[in-house]
């Protein structure tokens, strides 16, 4: 009499089908990433190659430091939060040698020249919390955001935002309004916890 063999599944296209199954889920998957903040940075350049520092442009430089207790100073003198978009705007826009027509500054002699020679340069502390720096580039990026729309609703009649697209024309709308206001913004090397401001 002849042996019979048990019955067994078939289990050969098992690992074929695992992964077919595998590679469907990583393709059909979307991974989140975090956007950040978009920065540019300036170009590396040799200290050796620097120009020297020229006393008369000390009047073009918004000098905003944070320090580790997260107190803002600006120009020396300390200042909320609240009041730091205002500031820049007003430096920004200042006009002190007349040569921009679209400003409406004060004209003050202490602060910048014009909105192409205006610099803001932000320096904190390695202890500043990530919160108070975040919050206080907001405040200069909005500053610089405002004075772009109050220029575009002057020129165009409708905000920065709604500005033509680049696809359409050679120079944009939106060209023009950054070129009359340019976002210089320099970052300075944060100081280690514990030395000296």
């Amino acid at each position: 009499m002849a042996r019979r063999e048990s019955p067994e599944i078939n289990a050969s296209s098992m690992a074929d089908i695992a992964f077919l199954l595998l590679i469907f889920f990583l393709v059909t998957t979307t991974i989140d990433t975090d956007k950040g903040m978009l920065v540019k940075l300036p170009q590396w350049v040799e200290p050796d190659e620097l120009p020297p520092p020229d006393e008369a442009n000390k009047r073009n430089v918004l000098e905003i430091l944070v320090n580790r207790y997260d107190q803002l100073l600006v120009d020396g003198e300390l200042m909320t939060i609240e009041n730091l978009k205002k500031t820049t705007k007003k430096f920004v826009a200042n006009n002190g040698d007349g040569t921009c027509s679209y400003c409406q500054g004060s004209r003050d002699p202490n602060m910048s020249d014009n909105p192409q020679k205006a610099i803001v340069s932000l320096k904190n502390d390695r202890a500043t919390s990530y919160d108070m720096y975040i919050s206080v580039y907001n405040e200069l990026q909005a500053a610089y955001n405002e004075l772009r729309d109050e220029s575009a609703m002057k020129e165009y009649g409708k905000p920065f935002d709604d500005l033509n697209d680049p696809a359409q024309t050679e120079e944009t709308e939106k060209d023009k309004i950054r070129d009359k206001w340019p976002m210089r913004i320099s970052e300075a090397e944060p100081e280690a916890y514990g030395e000296e401001n």
